[in-house]
């Protein structure tokens, strides 16, 4: 079991998932105060001093002041303003991912495009080609004997 578990941890696809997993928790926090510290103040500011995260409505049918005040007496809340943050987070983080993925299908395509060597099964049927197209031009081009030689037009290459 210790052996199959080496194997399983060793495989590359585990490291890149643990790696992707560390990163995405990084990203995550860097997400969180890019809204909550830059993007957030400006436009509760433009919304005339509005802050999102203190948008909440009491089931419990009491008067709080502020979230953190519902909060501290126990009151059952919804938080919309918490879920407002939580999709302004969502879409800064796709619309982050999709620019990264973006430029990296950019550059598998500019990988796909440089020149590949042909496959070596089509290099000999290129060399038999051009081999027989040889021996037929030179027993086209001698006369009987003679030791002149027409002038037989090649047929066009086919692209390959």
């Amino acid at each position: 079991m210790l052996e199959e578990f080496k194997k399983f941890i060793s495989r590359g696809n585990v490291v890149e998932l643990a790696v992707g997993i560390i990163i995405g928790a990084a990203f995550t926090g860097i997400v969180n105060s890019l809204v909550k510290d830059i993007l957030m103040p400006p436009i509760g500011w433009v919304m005339g001093g509005i802050d999102f995260s203190n948008y909440f409505f009491s089931l419990s049918g009491g008067g709080y002041d502020s979230l953190q005040a519902a909060e501290a007496a126990g009151a059952a809340t919804v938080n919309y303003g918490r879920f407002i943050n939580a999709c302004i987070n969502f879409l800064i983080v796709s619309g982050a991912l999709f620019l990264i993925v973006r430029q990296v299908n950019r550059l598998h395509v500019l990988h796909k495009e440089t020149p590949k060597t042909p496959p070596r099964q089509e290099q000999l049927l290129e060399e038999i080609r051009d081999a027989l197209r040889a021996r037929t031009d030179d027993r086209a081009g001698h006369k009987a004997g003679t030791g002149v030689q027409a002038t037989a037009k090649a047929p066009p290459d086919r692209p390959s």
